[in-house]
């Protein structure tokens, strides 16, 4: 292996949090080789796994007179300029900003209105290595990370593994978890700051950004959401009624600007009247129900060829056949079908002429 003369460590992203030169293993240094440090960079020598010195921003020549250390540990002399085996170790003292945590799986936690829910939560936090010799030594000598992705997953298990626990205390429901996303994040970070200290870190920030249940979870409340937008379920059903009785009248969107358009049209508005009058009794029992609070009933009489507006020509559609009939006749031409609408006996609700029982009470009708 060749001796390394100049050590170094340029790292243009500015994320890196610790390198080690060499990458793999140790390597083969020399007294007088160079070690230049740059602004925010500090060195840690290491031989034989226990750390030497650290090194500030500058050119450093490697010698007993810097590494005291190294009188005792070099066996074989080569004329002032024994190779020795050893690692330095670049550790970056900027501040590391926009830093991110979050949990690998949904959690379990207890909630006062869904019984029980699966969260995940992500968020940032910054830092800053204040002891490097403490940081290499915990991290690198104890638990064997050498790579920045390395040493972000190990700090990212410890931030998770305070937020589960602090959310276990906290949690009440997952609707009024955005008003205590401060409070939670300054609990987190006093939770995590003793933990980092002993690692030989500052940490300056931390905040959670979100915390979420899973996608079907989310798909079960927006459903939820949607069902209390709606509102008064019965009056939105009649809504729906009579937006398919308008499409229905349209004809399907037909212009009738030819035959067949015009009897498409025609047939059209001929089943959307027919549902009209099958629909009747299902609207007016809602109206009804909607006008029940103010002690009246307020009950229109259901649709029935007496009762709808007559056109120019005074005629009214059958119940049973839909045909076109003159008004305030008893008995269909069409079909002969009765035309008399029936009053209840018990309530006095006036009722479809083919009705077995009253819409409005239940009564059975002759």
């Amino acid at each position: 292996m060749a001796i390394l003369d100049v050590i170094e460590f340029l790292d243009p992203s500015g994320r890196q949090i610790v390198h080690r030169v060499p990458e793999g293993g140790s390597g083969e240094f020399r007294l007088g080789s160079q070690l230049v440090v740059r602004e925010s960079q500090a060195a840690v020598f290491f031989r034989d796994g226990k750390a030497l010195d650290v090194f500030g921003p500058g050119r450093h020549t490697l010698s007993t007179a810097n590494i005291p250390l190294l009188t005792g540990l070099l066996s074989i002399p080569f004329g002032g300029k024994s190779p020795f085996r050893a690692e330095v170790y670049f550790v970056n003292l900027a501040d590391l900003i926009d830093m991110k945590w979050g949990t690998m799986e949904p959690v379990t936690f207890r909630d006062s209105e869904f019984g029980m829910v699966r969260l995940r939560a992500f968020g940032t936090y910054a830092m800053n290595v204040a002891d490097p010799q403490m940081f290499v030594t915990k991290i690198v000598g104890t638990q064997g990370l050498y790579e920045t992705g390395q040493i972000e997953d190990y700090l990212r298990t410890i931030i998770v593994s305070r937020f589960n626990d602090l959310m276990g205390q906290m949690m009440k429901t997952l609707l009024d978890l955005p008003q205590h996303y401060n409070e939670l994040g300054s609990g987190l970070k006093t939770s995590v700051a003793d933990d980092f200290a002993n690692l030989g870190l500052n940490l300056k920030a931390l905040y959670v950004t979100s915390i979420t249940p899973p996608e079907e979870v989310q798909k079960r409340i927006d459903e939820r959401t949607g069902m209390g937008v709606v509102g008064n379920m019965n009056q939105y059903m009649q809504y729906q009624a009579a937006q398919a009785m308008g499409n229905l009248g349209k004809g399907g969107g037909g212009g009738g600007s030819n035959v067949g358009d015009a009897a498409g049209t025609g047939l059209g508005l001929g089943a959307g009247m027919g549902l009209g009058a099958g629909m009747a009794q299902i609207i007016a029992q809602g109206m009804q129900g909607a006008g029940a609070g103010g002690g009246q009933n307020t009950q229109p009489s259901p649709a029935q060829p007496g009762n709808q507006a007559t056109s120019a020509a005074a005629t009214v559609t059958c119940y049973n056949c839909h045909a076109q009939i003159p008004a305030n006749s008893k008995f269909c031409p069409e079909c002969g079908a009765d035309q008399t609408a029936k009053v209840c006996p018990k309530c006095g609700t006036t009722n479809l002429p083919n009705a077995k029982f009253c819409t409005n009470c239940g009564t059975q009708l002759s």
